[in-house]
């Protein structure tokens, strides 16, 4: 008898009045810092495809209209939209007039839960909007731009198809990998269809590898007296063209997205994975386009994985001048904090702590655009038992316990016979692609947490201008002196460092309205009255910059009028004006 379970189901659901919308009030009880009841219900301790990380934005920006924007970038190369989610208070104020935070994930496409962790973010701020102050009033001074993925072709192969936990990289334009003239070419060999290219071993009395004694599921090389058990023939695959590789044509050694952006860009010849000239790819030339568009972004990140690492360029030592010491020290203050709020997360320098990265995504946001830019390396093996690697007992590995005790073996293929056309009789096993760089469900929303909470205090510490005080001197014969002193109270200055070498963004902008302007100036030293007049334009004095928890003071001499207001825009500190009767 045959029946189709889904309609058995469906009814069922109806029946028992299964519903995904949010509980009633009286059912819940808040566990703090968490939404009490969603309006939109998501389950953290999954990973989500394309569709449904449209479906999740959709949700999202249809439940909060006054909060939330959808839209998109542009097309991937397979065509798929590049979902934006603009978060922010859209009634007080336009969202782009104010400091922004560009958050994406998910450009190397096995790098996956950068996507989880910026849509937690979105989430988590839209959720918490209603009972929380400290998020209701970051929302009135600041924006959030959060791209879940930018690779998104390549994320869903990922998923879909036979791969490593570090395959593919790339995305998935057709590159001739090992230059045979053919493109596109063979996928992994999934010998056993289970979705997971895990390794191969095949018996032999003379071999150079046994299995461990604590934990017989790994292979360890015997040692120099002893007699080993297996050949380790490296990961499950055939040769599919007599070259004595086993799955060199899959999509593993194709371009990089992160080396094809515009900063210190390099060919293939030097920077392995480069691809034909900076900004190629269609998913990575849309972020640059809509950053062009968005000034207001004064700080960004860009989830990757793994290893636990909270990065800043530069990516190469030939670019170490780039960054000053001004602009060094703001990226130690944030990034400490991160240290602090991410346990097991450490923070490094990419081309000191890591190798040379030329081409990359945030040397291009901060060179390009002064924009203080973060690349958290997701995952960390602390997170397993909260100590680090070295703190194992030698003869225990701590993936092995951690899959066996927390996982319940889960993350493991066990060892299974396989007739290979070309080994002969072999053994398959290993760890799943969704283990080694992924984190476990029961981990994803702490981390995310947690790595949301850093975002939070970087966009946080984005420029908040204010007028702190007007004051009127007079001068005589219908002439007055006004004095007007702006100040920052966040970290971040309204330009960076390296805005202020290269002339990146307008200066900004203090203007009094309403009064007739004589004269406009600087004021330079306010206690040896020290001033740098503006003659052009004098109403509206330009200042190159307002500093990280610093001030400004400007002056004007008018004539008559004793009612006025005096308006400071920023395209990265936003716009604040005061009015004085």
């Amino acid at each position: 008898m045959s029946f189709n379970i889904k309609k058995i189901l469906l009814p069922a659901a109806l029946i028992l009045g299964i519903s995904t919308q949010a509980q009633q009030p009286n059912q819940v009880f808040k566990a703090v810092g968490t939404p009490v009841n969603p309006k939109v219900p998501i389950s953290w301790n999954r990973y989500n495809d394309y569709a449904a990380i449209t479906e999740i934005c959709k949700k999202l920006a249809t439940a909060y209209p006054d909060l939330c924007k959808l839209e998109s970038l542009g097309k991937s190369f397979k065509g798929k939209e590049l979902w934006c989610l603009t978060i922010s208070n859209l009634k007080k104020g336009d969202p782009h007039r104010k400091p922004a935070m560009y958050i994406d994930g998910n450009i190397h496409s096995n790098e996956v839960q950068g996507s989880e962790f910026a849509m937690y973010t979105a989430w988590y701020l839209l959720e918490s909007f209603a009972d929380n102050t400290f998020i209701r009033e970051l929302l009135e001074d600041k924006t959030f731009y959060i791209v879940p993925t930018i690779n998104p072709d390549a994320r869903d192969y990922f998923f879909h198809e036979p791969n490593t936990a570090h395959s593919p990289r790339s995305g998935l334009i057709p590159i001739d990998n090992d230059r045979d003239g053919s493109i596109d070419e063979d996928p992994y060999d999934d010998l056993d269809g289970d979705g997971s290219i895990t390794m191969m071993r095949r018996r032999n009395p003379n071999g150079r590898w046994k299995q461990d004694p604590v934990d017989p599921r790994k292979m360890v090389q015997a040692g120099p007296e002893e007699k080993g058990e297996y050949d380790v023939l490296g990961a499950e695959g055939i040769d599919n063209d007599g070259d004595g590789l086993v799955n060199e044509d899959a999509p593993t050694h194709q371009y990089d997205p992160n080396r094809d952006w515009g900063w210190n860009w390099q060919p293939n010849t030097i920077q392995g994975g480069a691809y034909k000239y900076p900004f190629s790819l269609p998913e990575n030339r849309a972020v640059m386009e809509f950053v062009m568009k968005h000034p207001n972004i004064a700080a960004a990140q860009s989830y990757h994985n793994a290893g636990g690492m909270i990065l800043r360029g530069p990516g190469a030592i030939e670019d170490i001048s780039t960054y000053n010491q001004a602009d060094i020290a703001i990226y130690d203050y944030l990034a400490k904090k991160g240290e602090s709020l991410m346990p097991g997360y450490r923070y490094l320098v990419v081309y000191k702590d890591m190798y040379s990265v030329y081409g990359g995504e945030l040397d291009w946001f901060y060179g390009g655009r002064g924009i203080y830019t973060f690349s958290n390396e997701l995952w960390t093996g602390y997170l397993m038992f909260n100590k680090g690697n070295d703190d194992e007992p030698p003869a225990a590995d701590p993936s092995y316990t951690f899959d066996r005790y927390l996982l319940f073996k889960d993350a493991f293929v066990e060892w299974k016979p396989f007739d290979h056309p070309q080994y002969g009789k072999i053994e398959i096993g290993g760890f799943k692609k969704n283990f080694g760089r992924m984190h476990p469900g029961f981990l994803l929303e702490a981390d995310a947490h947690r790595n949301m909470s850093f975002s939070v205090f970087h966009c946080y510490q984005t420029p908040k201008l204010s007028i702190d005080s007007i004051m009127e001197k007079e001068l005589g014969d219908g002439l007055k002196e006004v004095t007007a002193i702006i100040s920052n109270q966040r970290v971040i200055p309204t330009h960076a460092s390296q805005d202020l070498k290269y002339k990146i963004e307008q200066p900004d902008k203090i203007s009094i309205n309403g009064a007739k302007v004589l004269a406009g100036m600087l004021v330079e030293n306010r206690d040896l009255n020290i001033t740098k007049e503006q003659k052009n334009d004098p109403a509206v004095i330009e200042v190159a910059n307002i500093p990280g928890t610093g001030t400004v003071t400007v002056r004007w001499i008018v004539q008559g009028n004793n009612t006025y207001s005096i308006t400071v825009d920023s395209k990265k500190g936003g716009i604040t004006s005061r009015k004085k009767i």
